[in-house]
């Protein structure tokens, strides 16, 4: 598990994607991205961006108990990367990539759905949404 400020880039997943590589006892490797939609709300307001907050202690715990469940639950799968952004990061860019690799790809393609749905549901990740109309404060991390 890693956190990373601001959006997640395409060098971070070219870097997971060559270190998949390497994997040659792997036959399938399963990609979740996660974008920041542009999302309009009841009311009409536009999201602009979603800023990010984490307990990184206890999201660094709830990530090992996530891997471990999904490793008993898919005992084919050899690795698995999470990699979730802090801080503010805009419509249209990522905010969350999962990368699985396993021998076979029923096995990486369940277990990535697997930690996505875990992710959204476990990890103290916190997102607040920043509208068209409002300014985006400087992140001082």
């Amino acid at each position: 598990m890693r956190l990373v400020k601001g959006p997640v880039t395409a060098d971070i997943i070219s870097e997971l994607i060559a270190k998949g590589g390497e994997k040659k006892e792997c036959g399938a490797h399963s990609l979740f991205l996660g974008q920041v939609r542009n999302d309009s709300t009841d009311d009409g307001k536009r999201i602009r961006a979603i800023e990010y907050s984490a307990y990184e202690e206890m999201v660094i715990m709830e990530a090992e108990k996530i891997s471990k469940t999904v490793q008993s639950e898919y005992d084919d799968v050899r690795t698995l990367e999470i990699i979730h952004s802090k801080g503010v990061v805009n419509a249209g860019e990522l905010s969350m990539v999962v990368m699985v690799s396993a021998g076979h790809t029923e096995q990486a393609a369940g277990a990535c759905t697997k930690i996505v749905g875990l992710i959204k549901e476990k990890l103290p990740i916190w997102k607040k949404e920043i509208f068209e109309d409002e300014p985006v404060q400087p992140d001082d991390e």
